[in-house]
């Protein structure tokens, strides 16, 4: 079996593999061991099914599990309350009881959507998270976070649950369009900002083989992302307290996404932006030094990522959609930020002035 990796997410009886390989898609017994029942709903959408649909397809074959598929419309715009109902239509038309599993085979919209639409159909059945993006193989398929948008904000509905199993077969990465790599990239680069200068010094070093696709410096950087998510999420799943540092650079970056429209910015386009303002609001603080945001700059360009926010988004756009944040407490934004390079914190300690002088000078 090609696994090049395997990790675990602690959580008692919720706990959970994450393999990490390439060609883990040609490997039946793999995925057929996850599936309890004899039923499951594969969903993926108009991009990525015409790659990897049959793979999945005939490992499920291969383990005699029925099995239906549903094809949903790509893009973040359809991240909606809208796409659960479809796949809840579908599972009761077909009459899916609570031994069915559902598989998301995509990115993270398809992973939230699908894992959104387990936890609520007939109170919660299993799913197996497989993501074919970057970006999805380092975040948004571990830790049960599962969700879709709202209009006025990211990820406003939702609900924690875990997968039985991520399967990230670094093979799918090789048909994923030099931007949405670049965008899987901006998450990567998050983890060595909060919690890893070292793995950060790393990617300084090989960002150039990460965007040329080595498959060794990918499958390293996916391993070194997935082990310091399990490990946060083990500590804190429901984002009580240190699981929210996870989301530096997204307070900001959110809020591009919601003023610009879904899916205008990719997710980690919008981070990227998002990690700059945070490092800058942490410099005027003097909480780091300008070397920490000129490395973080520098590094986000040479990942071909954006580094400027939108031009025409105002202040209080920003604030209008950043008070509509999952993190805050009481009407008060809180933002994550840096006390060093690989230490991020929480808080609602900061000079709105300041806020307000990195939002004017993004």
């Amino acid at each position: 079996m090609p696994l090049t990796h395997t990790l675990k997410v602690e959580l008692g009886d919720r706990s959970y593999p994450i393999y990490i390989g390439d060609g883990l898609l040609g490997e039946a017994d793999l995925l057929g061991r996850h599936v309890d029942g004899q039923t499951a709903l594969i969903i993926s959408n108009t991009t990525v099914a015409p790659l990897y649909l049959a793979s999945v397809q005939k490992s499920l074959d291969a383990h005699n599990i029925r099995h239906d598929n549903l094809l949903l419309d790509d893009g973040e715009q359809y991240k909606t309350i809208a796409s659960v109902g479809i796949i809840i239509d579908r599972l009761l038309q077909q009459k899916h009881d609570r031994q069915t599993t559902l598989i998301a085979l995509g990115g993270g919209v398809v992973g939230d959507i699908t894992g959104f639409a387990a936890s609520i159909y007939q109170r919660g059945v299993n799913y197996i998270q497989i993501p074919t993006t970057l970006l999805s193989q380092v975040d948004s398929s571990v830790g049960g976070k599962t969700g879709v948008n709202h209009v006025l904000g990211k990820n406003m509905i939702g609900t924690f649950y875990q997968p039985q199993c991520v399967l990230a077969d670094t093979s799918t990465l090789d048909t994923l369009s030099d931007r949405e790599l670049s965008a899987g990239l901006a998450e990567v680069i998050k983890y060595g900002l909060i919690r890893d200068a070292k793995f950060f010094q790393w990617l300084e070093q090989n960002i150039q083989k990460l965007k040329d696709r080595d498959k060794e410096a990918l499958s390293e950087a996916i391993q070194i992302s997935c082990n310091c998510k399990a490990e946060i999420v083990s500590i804190d799943e429901r984002e009580a307290g240190i699981r929210a540092i996870l989301n530096l650079g997204h307070s900001f970056g959110h809020a591009i996404e919601t003023t610009m429209g879904y899916g205008n910015w990719l997710h980690g386009e919008a981070v990227a932006a998002g990690l700059v303002m945070a490092a800058d609001l942490s410099e005027r603080h003097r909480w780091i030094d300008q070397s920490v945001k000129q490395q973080t700059i520098a590094l986000l360009e040479k990942s071909s990522l954006p580094v400027k926010a939108p031009t025409d988004m105002t202040f209080d756009q920003y604030v209008n959609a950043m008070a509509i944040d999952k993190k805050n407490v009481d009407g008060t934004i809180k933002l994550v930020l840096l006390k060093n390079l690989g230490e991020a914190f929480v808080t609602t300690d900061y000079d709105p002035k300041l806020l307000e002088q990195t939002i004017n000078n993004s």
